[in-house]
């Protein structure tokens, strides 16, 4: 059979741990047998980004952008502990705070549902999706540890000279300070984003801050979704049949376990990355979710949702085979083949991407699957696989 062609590259990320392990398996095994790969490959492992003082992930990021589309493996986001074991020589920040913030886009995660595996939250009939902001808050943030009593202040200096000064805290001793900001453009790029999202989807979608009590940074969020609703959507909106609605986060959490699901749920940064891993979890499996990072010019980052992997990762390097779920690294390849292939026009890497989404979840749904699904599988798993056994049978699937 003669290997599809790539007219265009893919800038392809490797990671981390057990996800960097699974990730060369899925490449030899379900795509470099079919698929002349056409990659830019950047290593982002953290060894690589510790000795590149980051650069490589810069070089990433840049390749993505110039490419049109990218596809990136877990990646550890350091903290001490890894410091030590890794012998680091600093705090390495997070590589998607990095990538998201130069690309300046929404990470949109989608649920992979199964008709064998059901939601924790029984009343979720359709996939609750998340829309997460991509820029900024705690991810671009700025800390100081203080050792002593002083004057906390919040100081904004203008181009044209002038000063704003906010007194924080008078503080009676040692303690902690953290600086987060934002920019409005990149918060209308994102409600733009979702609001496009909505309607390409036919879906309503719905966003939360906690403005209430954060009355300027979240307030603003607030402010700028509805001035764009209303400026450049409602009409549309209100012709798909569709709704946009506000209300605070801690009311939406609530609301979406008594829901049926299938709308969009628009979060800034850091509540995205928490409620995506409960809704993720929720439905299954946090390997059981999709995620796509959607820029304002039209550049597409596809990842995987979930981590390394740590624990597997310890226990793979003792010799076990672990039953590590890989789905999600797998559509993180389809997704991004498929968009590939979309933007090239070459139906054949479409279908390719598309018929091995199809043949993953077929196989789980014969009864065949990881450990983490057969724990919650109905009816029960015929065959629990550990992460290679898994492969092998999708490898074989797909030779058919």
């Amino acid at each position: 059979m003669e290997k599809i062609k790539m007219k265009n590259a893919i800038a392809e990320l490797d990671g981390d741990e057990m996800t960097r392990v699974l990730w060369k398996i899925i490449k030899e095994k379900l795509l470099e047998p079919y698929i002349d790969l056409n990659v830019e490959y950047y290593d982002l492992g953290l060894k690589k980004r510790d000795e590149t003082n980051d650069a490589i992930t810069y070089e990433a990021a840049a390749a993505i952008k110039r490419l049109g589309v990218g596809v990136k493996c877990a990646t550890i986001t350091s903290n001490a502990a890894r410091v030590e074991e890794y012998n680091l020589k600093y705090l390495t920040p997070s590589p998607n705070g990095i990538i998201r913030a130069e690309l300046d886009g929404t990470v949109f995660r989608k649920p992979i549902l199964l008709k064998n595996i059901k939601p924790t939250v029984s009343c979720w009939e359709k996939p609750l999706i998340l829309g997460r902001h991509a820029y900024g808050d705690v991810y671009k943030n700025c800390e100081i540890k203080t050792e002593c009593a002083g004057k906390a202040e919040l100081v904004f200096t203008g181009v044209d000279g002038k000063e704003v000064r906010k007194t924080i805290m008078e503080m009676n001793g040692p303690g902690i300070l953290q600086g987060i900001h934002n920019l409005d453009k990149s918060i209308e790029d994102f409600a733009r984003c979702c609001f496009m999202y909505s309607l390409d989807e036919g879906i309503d979608c719905w966003f939360a801050t906690k403005d209430t009590i954060s009355k300027t940074y979240d307030g603003n969020f607030k402010e700028i979704f509805q001035t764009i609703y209303d400026n450049e959507f409602k009409s549309k909106f209100e012709a798909k049949g569709i709704e946009y609605f506000y209300t605070l986060i801690d009311d939406v959490v609530a609301r979406v376990v008594k829901h049926k699901g299938g709308f969009l749920w628009a979060c800034k940064n850091y509540d995205g990355d928490v409620m995506s891993d409960m809704v993720a979890s929720a439905s299954g499996s946090l390997a059981m979710m999709t995620s796509v990072l959607v820029s304002p010019d039209g550049v597409f980052e596809y990842e995987a949702a979930h981590g390394t992997v740590q624990r597997h990762y310890y226990r793979y390097l003792k010799g076990e085979k672990t039953s590590t779920n890989p789905v999600a690294l797998i559509f993180a390849w389809t997704g991004a083949l498929a968009k590939r292939g979309e933007l090239d026009a070459n139906k054949a890497l479409v279908d390719f991407a598309k018929k091995l989404e199809k043949v993953t979840l077929d196989t789980i749904e014969s009864g065949i699957m990881t450990g983490d699904l057969a724990l919650i599988a109905e009816p029960a798993a015929k065959q629990v696989l550990n992460s290679w056994e898994f492969i092998d049978v999708l490898a074989t699937e797909m030779s058919k």
